[in-house]
């Protein structure tokens, strides 16, 4: 099992400083993966509800704060050796396939062969037809730009037509270094999420703290895992060939944190508790667990994953 750190784009680690020391004590810890998370405008009045908490506010709106996050991704290459590099998620509608499709590809020439895509269609109106798209359509928009993407990726005169991007006998060089083409995460846990990644998706990836879906516990996340691959062998999948990852999007903590949906969240706890819920999650299945390690400052993020490192990561296969 992989373990990542999500890296967010606002707050202590939203920095060239912050980015550095928070990958590079990833890398030197034995995390298997970094994440920077997507958002490239914040509107000043947003009436979108947030799918991840329960009252529905982002905690983004205040800051108006964000990286960008395919830039970042670049930087991050360059700024780290082994990690693998995870969008988490990229909003596919927020750019035009084709520039996103080089982004990526230069991303992983970079690195040598270590992004991850991570994608989902958007939560934020306002943000999505702000950057241009059509938010009713996000879904198909999402959709055709995954299949341009590896279209690109992986043919010599790549051709698709689309609703949405059409194009025909370009030269789209170089590649990416992983062959056919960067590993594509389809993140979300609604139906048209958990439908995509069945369709599209070398991976499902889905959030810990959607109130809607409530995988807020080790066990409903393993009972999510063990539906999906049912899904994905009545859909004609092999559901073995399918990565399954998961992100916990409340931080790391030492002491046990209720759920929603009662019981326990998962990765909080005593190191006992943690390492019963990594090791739940291997047994299901999961290869890679992204965690977020919150702090008021950068020196208490690497701090608490240090802590992480040390008591659980060591005691998971």
């Amino acid at each position: 099992m992989k373990f990542g750190v999500n890296i967010l784009s606002r707050g202590p680690m939203g920095s060239r400083d912050g980015y550095i020391t928070v990958a590079t004590a990833a890398e030197r810890l034995g995390f298997g993966f970094v994440s920077v998370n997507d958002h490239v405008v914040v509107p000043g009045d947003i009436a979108s509800r947030y799918p991840y908490s329960e009252e529905g506010d982002w905690a983004g709106a205040a800051a108006g704060q964000c990286l960008e996050q395919l830039s970042a991704l670049n930087f991050l290459a360059g700024c780290t050796q082994k990690v693998q590099l995870l969008t988490s998620v990229m909003v596919v509608p927020h750019r035009h396939a084709i520039l996103a499709a080089k982004m990526i590809a230069t991303a992983d020439v970079l690195s040598n062969g270590r992004v991850i895509l991570g994608c989902g269609a958007g939560w934020m109106k306002e943000e999505i037809e702000l950057l241009g798209s059509n938010y009713a359509e996000r879904g198909r928009v999402t959709d055709e730009y995954i299949a341009a993407f590896r279209e690109l990726w992986s043919k010599p005169r790549p051709t698709y037509k689309g609703k949405h991007i059409a194009f025909e006998n370009v030269l789209f060089e170089p590649k990416p270094i992983q062959k056919p083409g960067v590993p594509i995460w389809i993140g979300g846990e609604s139906k048209a999420a958990i439908e995509r990644a069945l369709r599209l998706g070398d991976a499902w990836y889905p959030g810990s703290s959607n109130p809607a879906n409530r995988l807020d516990t080790t066990e409903r996340v393993v009972a999510a895992m063990a539906d999906f691959k049912k899904r994905a062998t009545a859909a004609g999948r092999d559901a073995g060939k399918i990565t399954l990852a998961h992100v916990v999007l409340w931080p790391v903590a030492f002491e046990a944190e209720k759920a929603i949906s009662g019981g326990r969240r998962s990765f909080t706890g005593t190191t006992a508790e943690l390492i019963a819920d990594a090791k739940a999650l291997d047994a299901a299945g999961v290869s890679h667990v992204n965690l977020s390690f919150h702090a008021p400052d950068v020196p208490g993020i690497v701090a608490r994953m240090e802590r992480f490192a040390g008591e659980v990561m060591g005691k998971v296969g």
